[in-house]
């Protein structure tokens, strides 16, 4: 299993990434809420919860494994690859494959809240960002 600290320095990435140039405010603030072994010795789960300020953005990246997205407040806009974007709502979850590029941004008037779920390898940084 990752330590601990090789997944906040990966979420500490993840925040980096997303510059208040990206957003109105930019503000994209992570609690990790699980991490564990999935029990096949390749892979491991994290879960996140991801909260944005208003006009934040997070600029597109992949995972090297799956995502799983649950809108628990606000508004959110994903773009997945050249698909076009899908808005969800509370209560709104999609499904991110393996690899796929994909950004997200708050589109409501106040801050916005997901449930970030990764299926991901093992040994591998959470998030590699897409030119």
């Amino acid at each position: 299993m990752r330590t601990a600290l090789f997944v906040s320095g990966a979420l500490a990435v993840m925040a980096a990434a997303a510059s208040p140039a990206q957003g109105q405010q930019g503000q994209i603030g992570r609690t990790e809420l699980t991490h564990r072994d999935f029990g096949d010795e390749v892979h491991e789960v994290i879960q996140v919860r991801v909260d944005f300020g208003p006009g934040a953005t997070f600029p597109k990246h992949s995972h090297p494994g799956v995502e799983i997205a649950y809108v628990l407040e606000g508004t959110l806009e994903y773009q997945l690859e050249d698909r076009p974007p899908v808005r969800l709502k509370p209560g709104d979850s999609l499904f991110i494959p393996a690899g796929a590029a994909h950004s997200a941004r708050n589109v409501g008037s106040g801050g916005a809240s997901e449930l970030a779920t990764y299926v991901v390898q093992m040994g591998k940084p959470l998030v590699v960002t897409a030119p």
